[in-house]
């Protein structure tokens, strides 16, 4: 049976994500499955895919630096002493088959492999979409990792390595580029939110609003940019390396609310349901 490229997902009955599990892209993006276009119950696009500043940005994706050394975010790899270098090193995150599929669910088994095809990770994937309000909408992502070789696996981070505040890795979804003025902001709007462990982060244009839901078991530190580029991530590496020994499952579940027009206080309370 031959590989389904790509799966509708759908609230309100409408589509709202489209998700493509079996892309075809060049090595040096690390390919790998991702969400793209993804829109508000409205039709509003609030993923951004390949923009020119981070051609291996793939709108809403998981992906780390470096796993076992070998780069499943794109671009360069951070080399400690050496600074970002570039290297034949990218994975590629192989779907493997389908556990289940309809509109508001999917769940998927994965292999993560180096640029040669040998498997270093295996990975179970879920992706649940749930109504919320009127004007917005709720995307699960819950996803395991475990070792596909008996090995352990490592998961380093630029700021694991040397580089301050760059501890981006995980679950990361990248904004669209465009006029919109980006606010990003947590439970104290005067805070710094990049690098807190704060319950939420809300990300949000002039016709939109994210809000990024804290995971479980542990709530990772938050990856922000809204100057240079808008995005947000759940750091799972954030300043040490992530060890996950043979043996061990490692699981993570983040929440993601996409919502019409700017962030109201009714759209934070609905969001903070649940947390």
């Amino acid at each position: 049976m031959p590989t389904v490229q790509a799966h509708d997902l759908r609230c309100a009955g409408r589509v709202v994500a489209r998700y493509v599990c079996d892309p075809q892209l060049p090595a040096t993006v690390s390919p790998r499955p991702y969400l793209h276009p993804v829109t508000t119950l409205a039709g509003t696009t609030v993923t951004g895919f390949m923009p020119a500043d981070h051609r291996h940005h793939l709108g809403a994706s998981i992906a780390v630096p470096a796993l076992n050394e070998a780069n499943f975010w794109g671009g360069r790899t951070y080399l400690t002493g050496r600074g970002p270098t570039a290297l034949d090193n990218h994975g590629r995150q192989q779907h493997d088959r389908w556990l289940h599929r309809s509109g508001d669910r999917l769940e998927q088994e994965l292999t993560w492999t180096r640029r040669d095809g040998t498997p270093l990770a295996r990975e179970r994937r879920a992706l649940t979409v749930r109504g919320l309000t009127d004007d917005a909408w709720l995307l699960q992502v819950d996803y395991t990792l475990r070792s596909a070789t008996g090995d352990d696996l490592t998961i380093d981070s630029p700021a694991a390595r040397g580089r301050t505040g760059a501890g981006y890795g995980g679950f990361f979804w990248r904004a669209p580029t465009g006029p919109d003025q980006i606010r990003a902001f947590g439970q104290r709007t005067d805070a710094d939110v990049h690098g807190s462990r704060a319950p939420w982060v809300v990300l949000s244009g002039d016709a939109w609003t994210l809000i990024f839901l804290a995971g479980s078991p542990a709530a990772d530190p938050w990856f922000v940019r809204a100057d240079d580029y808008a995005g947000v991530c759940a750091a799972i590496a954030w300043d040490r390396p992530l060890l996950i020994a043979a043996g061990e499952v490692f699981a993570r579940r983040l929440r993601v609310v996409i919502a019409d027009g700017p962030p109201t206080r009714a759209t934070i309370a609905a969001a903070e349901a649940w947390t």
